[in-house]
């Protein structure tokens, strides 16, 4: 069992955390907004630090969950970042989508501070942080990936290294550029079934099980007929990532055609008032029939 800080505990952080406390690690945590963090620390114990370096001092491993390259950024090399607390051949942990960028800056800055650094994006969503059922692309060395490894079992179904450091961040680009498109196929599916004044229930029953079944239609295509979107991740993180992986597009020479669009149908959802709204909101600007 380590010593675990644990900073940023919205929707993905929060369960993420409350697994690692179910399997008798011991936590401090800290949060933006001290209130989430004494309303975390109630409900599964632990203890909470009023700044990201006094949650570090002790910890053996420090796991960030925040939201931007700026956010990543301030709690890591910030006046009260982690990375000014943390002990010699302590675990950095990061599971923030951010930029491949700041990945390998981390990298390198942790090496000099004697520090194992893993850029660990996941995917599967609210309901996968929940559940426990995570997955997880790792970028980094062998040695600090096989040691956050054994402890991101507590909340992971998949765990895969797939590269030095930064390549977590662009496979979660890959992720999101998949994502994307699918997410817009589905949304134009259920339209079109609505249209049809087909059963989107018996719909979803059998098409599911063949070549047109996805993440996308077992968790949301419910939820989509029903114009229920409030959880998940929301359509501005979503911009966000894509504007990420846009950008490393135009860097690496790769063409996102698909992407781009999908990118811009989520302004207009995002001109419609759906911001906070999950990404299955695509939906809301395809007119019902």
């Amino acid at each position: 069992m380590a010593h675990i800080a644990f900073i940023g505990l919205g929707i993905m952080g929060g369960p993420i955390a409350g697994h690692l406390a179910k399997a008798g690690h011991r936590l401090t945590v800290y949060n933006r907004s001290i209130g989430k963090a004494k309303s975390w620390a109630e409900a599964y114990g632990g203890e909470v630090a009023i700044s990201p370096a006094k949650a570090a001092e002790e910890a053996d491993i420090v796991i960030s969950c925040v939201g931007t390259d700026d956010d990543l950024s301030q709690i890591t090399l910030g006046r009260d970042g982690v990375f000014r607390a943390m002990k010699t051949g302590s675990l950095f942990i990061d599971h923030t989508t951010v930029s491949a960028r700041i990945a390998r800056q981390l990298y390198v800055e942790g090496q000099n501070l004697g520090l194992y650094c893993v850029d660990a994006p996941l995917t599967g969503g609210q309901i996968g942080a929940e559940n426990g059922t995570l997955s997880i692309m790792c970028g980094g060395a062998k040695p600090a990936v096989a040691a956050a490894r054994i402890v991101m079992q507590a909340y992971a179904a998949r765990i895969v290294h797939v590269g030095g450091a930064g390549a977590g961040q662009t496979t979660k680009m890959v992720n999101q550029i998949c994502l994307a498109g699918t997410l817009q196929g589905v949304a134009e599916a259920l339209r079109f079934a609505q249209a049809a004044n087909l059963d989107v229930d018996k719909i979803y029953d059998a098409i599911s099980g063949g070549a047109a079944q996805s993440w996308v239609m077992d968790n949301q295509w419910k939820s989509m007929a029903q114009d229920s979107f409030d959880f998940g991740l929301s359509v501005d993180w979503m911009r966000k990532d894509l504007g990420l992986a846009l950008e490393e597009a135009r860097a690496n020479g790769a063409t996102l055609p698909v992407t781009a669009l999908v990118d811009q149908f989520y302004a207009d959802v995002q001109a419609m008032g759906g911001h906070r709204q999950d990404i299955s909101a695509l939906v809301r600007r395809i007119t019902r029939a």
